[in-house]
């Protein structure tokens, strides 16, 4: 079946670094693109869910990640993270939290403040209260909220997308491909270059 406007597909992760770090070009890109393609949003998946509290080793893997961003793209990180929390290897929590607040339509208000708690005011985006906590604060159903997010078919669901974003070559994040006429296309990210992509978007698509 022929789609009546070609598609970007964003693979991300609320708990990416990365994603964060390209958050402000994205929203340029987004901007520019709104009008000719048809944008969606594809949850990537970065860590299962795990109890486990992450090693010394991996903490200092991915404060070494926050810095390297930081000076390459100036983005701001709250490093009290590390102090104040236990941080596990676990995005999957976030994720779902993403899909039930799509059903209200609510993904990106809901990725902004996932982001901004755990970047910015030190959360912990693996905890499932802080979740719910960012949920209410949006000013979402909590009753539905709650019910679609701790479900099983909320899970499933993130597998699917998960699948998804495998399927069309999205193995890391931030992730861009459009799908026209049944072509799929990987864009590469330009971090600091939001016009480098609308360009080779563009080109594909008109």
């Amino acid at each position: 079946m022929r789609m009546e406007k070609p598609t970007l597909y964003y693979v991300y992760d609320p708990m990416c670094s990365w994603c964060w770090g390209y958050k402000p070009i994205w929203k340029q890109v987004e901007e520019r693109l709104s009008e000719k393609v048809e944008i969606q949003y594809v949850l990537g998946g970065l860590a299962p869910d795990s109890d486990v509290p992450m090693p010394e080793a991996m903490q200092h893997q991915i404060t070494a990640y926050w810095q390297k961003i930081e000076n390459y793209l100036g983005t701001s990180f709250n490093y009290d993270f590390w102090q104040q929390n236990t941080p596990r290897r676990s995005t999957y929590p976030a994720c779902r939290a993403i899909i039930a607040a799509r059903e209200q339509g609510a993904e990106k208000p809901m990725l902004d403040e996932i982001q901004h708690a755990y970047y910015l005011d030190a959360k912990n985006p693996s905890d499932n209260p802080i979740l719910l906590g960012l949920a209410e604060s949006i000013g979402l159903d909590m009753t539905k909220f709650e019910s679609d997010f701790l479900s099983d078919e909320c899970h499933q669901h993130l597998l699917s997308e998960i699948g998804f974003a495998r399927s069309i070559g999205g193995n890391s994040f931030p992730s861009l491909f459009v799908v026209s006429s049944q072509r799929v296309t990987e864009i590469q990210v330009n971090y600091e270059d939001g016009e480098d992509t609308v360009s080779k978007v563009l080109k594909l698509v008109e």
